[in-house]
């Protein structure tokens, strides 16, 4: 991307739009990418005038050159996609981008139909990939030409696109991988794999329809060795969220998860445990606090180690969430003491009727960590965002990626081994209508203007209050992070310290003239 503003700033001068997901990383990419670019390319040096001059045309986020200028925006801005007419359009990491500008609609046709005014319009995306089926620049590929760098082997010249199942190693030992070509057998080091990419090129494996479309891994990298990879990859293998960033960041691939995939409650029911209270594991509590129109349901979760986790309580507190009597017996419950642990945070769900009474509560017990929350079905909201203080009494409001949050939780449920983030339940709190509310909802594939969406759906109608609950005991706990704290399950006391002993005063000598 980098390549071409610096070629339409100095070889055919044109406005260029340049979209980033977010406001954020717009200022990010102008400040540490383009504004580096032109000051030490020495073809660029001096076309875009000094921003500290005045009347520039310079500022931090629209940028102009002779013949032309350049704008950079966040997909989340909507006021950034509207009336400019523009011929370049280049949108990076895509896959991040929100279903909608505002109300306004998907990011990248409103940035496309600012070009509609030019003939030789360009439009470019580009994006490391995320899930199968959800994926803007999975779709955008597929209806392209699907371009592959094709490499000859240094030892019989056939010619072949890199893929990681010709990687091999020995004994487990990810420092003995090579590539091992696809036609002869030969291993490539990577210094004949250097060599080899060197005399590669591009080929196309479909029709060509007006759009070109081109894929890389990290395999044609020239700073990453086959033995780095091999490495990551085994780091990943066994962890569904670990291999999902592999597959996504090393393979430049996008990470299936099937439709209609979940878990079923039967089997989480015979991985019931016989502990009861709190595990010595333990190290943290967190409660996750769900609001409805008759009760209030609550989950108190303990953490250990990796986000190994435990379910400790589930509580049902019936009574009109309107009413303070209900609010007070939920304050005690959070209060509680458990086996010498206290809840460190909680999050409570104020997508109900009942907002402004959870806000109320938070407000009085701000000192707590008692967090109101709002969830976004986004599959490209991040888990937890920045709160939000626009309200009557101000209080800090996260938002939740509530996407992001049950795919991590749903991978979780299918680890069947203890050890960094495997959720145990015990026989004296978890029953069988508790699985069934966790196993709700399933992911499936919707389809909007011809574009796929992944969403979560309760096909049965059922009753999800445990999913909800576990969802925002997770987020309490990514909130509090409290990462790198060593805590005493139970505190011990105290000894008195020690009395510094009293230094003697140093002797003053008085001179006397």
């Amino acid at each position: 991307l980098e390549n071409v503003i610096g070629y339409f700033i100095h070889q055919d001068p044109s406005p260029i739009l340049v979209l980033q997901p977010t406001l954020e990383m717009a200022t990010t990419f102008s400040k540490d990418r383009l504004a580096k670019m032109l000051r030490d390319t020495p073809a660029l040096r001096g076309r875009v005038k000094d921003p500290r001059s005045r009347d520039s045309g310079n500022t931090l986020l629209h940028k102009e050159f002779p013949g032309g200028h350049i704008t950079i925006v966040g997909a989340n801005s909507p006021a950034g996609l509207a009336s400019r007419p523009i011929r370049i359009v280049l949108a990076d990491e895509v896959d991040r981008y929100p279903d909608s500008a505002g109300a306004e609609g998907d990011p990248v046709n409103l940035a496309f139909k600012r070009t509609t005014t030019f003939w030789n319009r360009k439009h470019a995306m580009v994006s490391t990939p995320t899930i199968k089926g959800a994926s803007r620049i999975e779709y955008a590929f597929e209806h392209s030409d699907q371009r592959f760098f094709l490499v000859p082997c240094p030892h019989c010249g056939h010619k072949q696109r890199l893929i990681w199942a010709q990687v091999k190693w020995q004994d487990n030992n990810p420092d003995t991988a090579a590539y091992c070509c696809e036609a002869c057998g030969a291993l490539w080091r990577d210094v004949e794999r250097y060599r080899a990419i060197r005399r590669g090129r591009w080929q196309a494996t479909a029709e060509f329809n007006g759009v070109a479309g081109f894929h890389l891994s990290e395999l044609y990298s020239p700073w990453r060795k086959l033995s780095e990879t091999a490495r990551d990859f085994l780091a990943a293998k066994g962890d569904h969220e670990m291999m999902k960033t592999w597959v996504n960041t090393a393979l430049g691939e996008t990470f299936e998860i099937t439709d209609g995939e979940g878990v079923e409650a039967h089997d989480l029911m015979e991985r019931l445990e016989d502990y009861k209270g709190v595990p010595e594991e333990v190290h943290t509590l967190t409660a996750g606090v769900d609001v409805q129109d008759d009760r209030i349901e609550m989950e108190i979760v303990g953490w250990g180690l990796d986000e190994e986790s435990w379910s400790i309580a589930y509580h049902r507190v019936y009574g009109a969430p309107d009413d303070p009597n209900t609010w007070e017996d939920v304050a005690g419950l959070l209060n509680a003491d458990y086996d010498g642990l206290r809840v460190l945070a909680a999050c409570i769900d104020t997508g109900g009727h009942f907002t402004q009474h959870v806000y109320r509560f938070c407000k009085q017990h701000q000192a707590k960590r008692w967090w109101p929350i709002k969830g976004a079905n986004s599959h490209t909201a991040p888990p937890v965002g920045r709160p939000s203080t626009n309200n009557r009494l101000r209080v800090p409001v996260f938002m939740l990626g509530t996407f992001a949050l049950k795919e991590t939780l749903y991978l979780r449920l299918k680890r069947t081994e203890p050890g960094p983030g495997y959720m145990h339940f015990s026989r004296h709190v978890n029953d069988e209508e508790y699985f069934r509310q966790l196993t709700a909802e399933k992911l499936v594939t919707r389809y909007r203007q011809g574009i796929p969406h992944r969403e979560w759906v309760n096909p049965g109608k059922r009753r999800n209050e445990a999913l909800d609950c576990r969802v925002y005991a997770y987020a309490a706990w990514l909130i509090a992070n409290p990462r790198g704290i060593v805590r005493e399950r139970r505190t011990p006391q105290k000894p008195e310290p020690m009395p510094k002993p009293r230094q003697p005063r140093p002797t003053r000598l008085r001179f006397r003239t």
